[in-house]
């Protein structure tokens, strides 16, 4: 009996602890962006707010008031009481509401991948954003040491933005175990400086009133709407919460917002206005004066640190939307590079890394201080949330069952309130607005360009293919020559002869003793379970059909999924088998269905793709490419 304690008590005590792990990794890793705001969001609502008449009290309040209620409407009923219940077999993200809304409408609706593609674009636009000016704000607090950094605050942010991208490839499972803890020590600097102000200045307080910021609003016209284009800086990165879903969990994410993050956030900008309250000309950076003097160098380093962890979070996040994109089509392959044995999450894409360390480089050159970039802050975040909430919307209804009027009352008032923010930030666009809105286009294009010639292509192939089983039934009334050992041909469409099989049997006039027809599927769940993965059809005595399952946060490894098939009763030895995969030379057809500039855009885009056999990890030595030209 007293063993059978002892056991259950280990056993709660283990639980507690990985509760506790995944809480302090979520303050490292979801918190980090929306953490590291109060470095540039109240400076710049305040002066926003301020710019016609100078530094009123009641404005600041207001300010303060208009902060603290979008954090508390947006962040945590919007994502942390509802968004996090919108999960799809435990992930989140727009990628994932996308194919949850898929699943609920069906996949004929052309809407809804539309939605996906917008909203993913516009998270590269946050993410080209991010770090630039994360970095710079926290660098910038070097001017307050001494004047005489002012000079080398570009060059110090790009120093550490380059160094930050180079160590991308060595992956995160290292430094990721500081994470945690230097936000956690971060939040409750954030606290503990606004606590200070706040005792000095109570009557900042009043800002936790509601009915000031509304006050606001109705009393300063055209001004409160451009406020409101700086307020909602504070609630950037409030997506990480629902797109880190699956890496920590419903629970650890809403505790350590509602007991961590959300407490020191609400202190610190309270602290802030307390401070510009008492001292006007402080608004030129409240945040590192509301330190003492002493205090300054060693917060400029904690900021730069957490501002490096906020960028991390925004990188990785870029990966893991890649890997999804590819995986359901919306861009061509990429080279993705596994960074942990153990974590599967844990990847590293060389052609994104580099194309951001590209654009955030040239941002920095650009704007040159956090102020300046400000204004191109904001729009990208907003249309993201736009767009989650519409497929919210339909998942609520649709998938969920909910009386359309019952999910219409629920989501309606967050889709009012982020057309308000995106509307006042549509109010940037001329001041640098039109940067993330460039970004998300162009890359809109490009994946709207991919997907429908990758549709095109699909059916021209599909049309010239001959079918499957009529075929072997050919083959088997006058059977060619037979070589020993296994070829695996990979195909999308598992019912039709693929093209490396008719061009191996009309030039080389041989078959392999067993021939399998291979098809790789994404389906529209994250993960797919090993007992899931393999379908095998037995066509005749030497051809099989196999239809490979993956989710679209799976990698697609070939080889891995061969233990499945052997189970199935399939039996054959990677090292002994040849896998030919067609390699298509693509040219613009004669009477083409997409318009010049889009189809030599696709086929620009398919000679870029990275190479079939890496992505889906056949051995090199086992590859047998087949060549084919076709019109697009």
């Amino acid at each position: 009996m007293t063993t059978r304690i002892h056991a259950e008590q280990r056993h709660e005590h283990g639980r507690k602890s990985s509760y506790l792990t995944l809480m302090i990794g979520s303050i490292g890793v979801v918190y980090g962006d929306i953490g590291t705001s109060p470095l540039y969001a109240f400076k710049e609502s305040a002066k926003a707010a301020t710019s016609e008449h100078g530094i009123q009290s009641d404005d600041i309040i207001g300010v303060v008031s208009l902060i603290i209620w979008a954090l508390t409407i947006i962040v945590t009923l919007k994502y942390v009481v509802i968004m996090l219940r919108a999960d799809n077999k435990g992930e989140g993200g727009t990628l994932s509401l996308m194919a949850l809304a898929q699943n609920a409408l069906g996949h004929k609706r052309v809407l809804i991948p539309i939605l996906g593609i917008i909203g993913a674009a516009l998270f590269y636009g946050d993410a080209v954003i991010t770090p630039a000016i994360s970095v710079l704000s926290a660098v910038e607090g070097l001017s307050l040491v001494t004047p005489a950094f002012d000079p080398y605050v570009v060059g110090i942010s790009l120093v550490i933005l380059i160094g930050l991208f180079i160590v991308q490839s060595s992956g995160t499972a290292r430094v990721g175990a500081f994470f945690g803890p230097t936000m956690i020590l971060w939040f409750v600097v954030l606290g503990l400086g606004g606590v200070m102000q706040i005792w000095l200045h109570p009557e900042v307080l009043y800002a936790l009133n509601p009915a000031i910021g509304l006050q606001f609003l109705l009393h300063h016209g055209m001004n409160s709407f451009l406020t409101l284009g700086s307020v909602f800086l504070a609630v950037t990165g409030a997506e990480a919460l629902y797109a880190d879903l699956g890496h920590f969990g419903r629970g650890p994410i809403r505790t350590a917002w509602l007991y961590i993050a959300f407490p020191c956030l609400a202190l610190n900008y309270l602290g802030q206005g307390a401070l510009v309250i008492g001292s006007p000309d402080t608004l030129e950076n409240p945040f590192f004066l509301l330190y003492p003097d002493w205090a300054l160098v060693p917060m400029v380093i904690l900021a730069t640190v957490a501002t490096i962890i906020a960028s991390q979070a925004v990188i990785t996040g870029a990966f893991s939307l890649t890997q999804q994109a590819v995986q359901l089509g919306l861009l061509p392959r990429f080279d993705i590079r596994a960074t942990s044995e153990l974590e599967r999450g844990q990847i590293y894409i060389p052609g994104i890394n580099w194309l951001l360390l590209g654009a955030v480089l040239l941002l920095v050159q650009l704007f040159r201080s956090s102020t300046s970039l400000a204004a191109a802050y904001g729009i990208a975040v907003t249309g993201t949330m736009v767009i989650t909430v519409i497929l919210a919307f339909i998942v609520a209804w649709k998938l969920w069952r909910m009386p359309i009027w019952l999910a219409a009352a629920m989501i309606l008032p967050f889709l009012i309130i982020d057309l308000l923010f995106l509307s006042a930030n549509l109010m940037k666009i001329f001041e640098g607005g039109w940067l993330p809105l460039l970004v998300g286009f162009s890359l809109m294009v490009i994946m709207i360009t991919w997907r429908r010639g990758s549709a095109i292509l699909s059916q021209r192939t599909h049309r010239d293919e001959i079918e499957l089983k009529s075929f072997v039934e050919m083959l088997e009334k006058r059977p060619p020559n037979r070589a020993s050992g296994t070829a695996v041909f990979l195909t999308g469409h598992a019912g039709r002869v693929p093209s490396a099989l008719l061009h191996n049997l009309k030039h080389n006039k041989v078959l392999h003793a067993q021939n399998v027809i291979m098809s790789i599927e994404t389906a529209d769940v994250p993960y797919v379970h090993a007992h899931d993965r393999a379908i095998v059809e037995k066509i005749s005595e030497t051809f099989y059909v196999v239809k490979l399952k993956f989710g679209f946060m799976d990698e697609p490894n070939i080889p891995k999924a061969i233990p499945a098939l052997k189970k199935l009763g399939l039996k054959f030895d990677v090292m002994q088998t040849s896998f030919f995969l067609s390699r298509r030379m693509l040219k613009r057809a004669a009477h083409s269905d997409m318009p010049g500039w889009q189809d030599h855009l696709f086929i620009w885009l398919a000679r870029r793709a990275h190479d079939a056999s890496a992505y889906f990890h056949i051995p090199s030595d086992r590859a047998v490419e087949v060549g084919t030209q076709i019109g697009v």
